[in-house]
């Protein structure tokens, strides 16, 4: 199982509970073209062939043209997806596990390389805030579809 990088600078740890079924959430999740439409941070985004371990995908957020490759994925319960960006280097872990009627949906990532020694802080709080915004919003367009 990958994990995010423990010895990094940066890592943030967020979970929300989701009042939707687990189908809805992963699908919203999983269809990486669609984020734009219900995560504004989101300005781009395209998968470049299925959607499994060792494929990428381009994105733009926040400034930042990433691409970003599937490390691991479990159907309903796991994806994790890496690369590097402006000379950051991300892991990125998502799970997700169905209790009742809820998803408890939780994130982790963690971010390494020069620029992120260089303003540890500030870009703490940017992936922090970022990752916050992604939480919420990916609960209200569940909720809503639900």
């Amino acid at each position: 199982m990958i994990t995010i990088d423990e010895t990094a600078p940066v890592i943030v740890r967020l979970s929300t509970a989701i009042d939707a079924p687990l189908a809805t959430v992963w699908d919203l999740h999983t269809d990486i073209a669609a984020w734009p439409s219900w995560n504004t941070d989101v300005e781009q985004a395209e998968l470049n062939g299925p959607l499994a371990p060792g494929s990428s995908f381009s994105w733009l957020t926040h400034g930042l043209d990433i691409t970003s490759t599937v490390l691991e994925l479990v159907p309903g319960e796991r994806i994790v997806w890496g690369g590097p960006a402006n000379g950051i280097q991300g892991i990125h872990v998502w799970t997700f596990e169905q209790s009742g009627d809820q998803v408890t949906v939780h994130t982790e990532e963690s971010w390494s390389g020069a620029p992120v020694e260089a303003a540890v802080d500030h870009l703490g709080k940017a992936l922090h805030d970022s990752l916050e915004t992604w939480l919420t919003r990916l609960k209200d367009r569940a909720e809503q579809a639900s």
